[in-house]
């Protein structure tokens, strides 16, 4: 299984930018999906995840009501939807997969595959 994140960038504070990540290989069941981030000398940690139908998500408190995930309708591409940016947002952010996928796990060692993540620096 491969995972590609795209769509980091340079973005002012208040700014918005859409990451996507998709998933490619022997993907032939169910799983969910999450972000996650890692600033410099900080820890990795959860973002948002959304499981295999897209009923149901969860958020890191610190970006509920700001960032939205999502799936495309082909389910093998999830979206991570960030506006309001701040400075406090500036990371390395990567997408993982968690076969599965009925409910969504927000914790690192749950995911099976990770991206090569993509980096987000928001300005003042």
């Amino acid at each position: 299984v491969q995972l590609q994140a795209s769509g980091g960038g340079l973005v002012q504070a208040g700014g918005s930018l859409r990451l996507s990540c998709a998933a490619s290989g022997r993907t032939f069941t169910t799983y969910a999906m999450g972000w996650f981030r890692q600033a410099p000398g900080k820890e990795r940690e959860f973002v948002g995840a959304i499981n295999w139908s897209g009923g149901r998500t969860s958020y890191a408190d610190s970006v509920k009501g700001r960032f939205t995930i999502s799936r495309g309708n082909a389910k093998n591409t999830v979206y991570l939807e960030m506006n309001s940016l701040k400075r406090e947002d500036t990371a390395a952010y990567y997408c993982a997969l968690d076969f599965g996928g009925l409910v969504v796990a927000t914790t690192p060692g749950d995911y099976d595959y990770w991206g090569q993540g993509t980096l987000v620096t928001v300005s003042s």
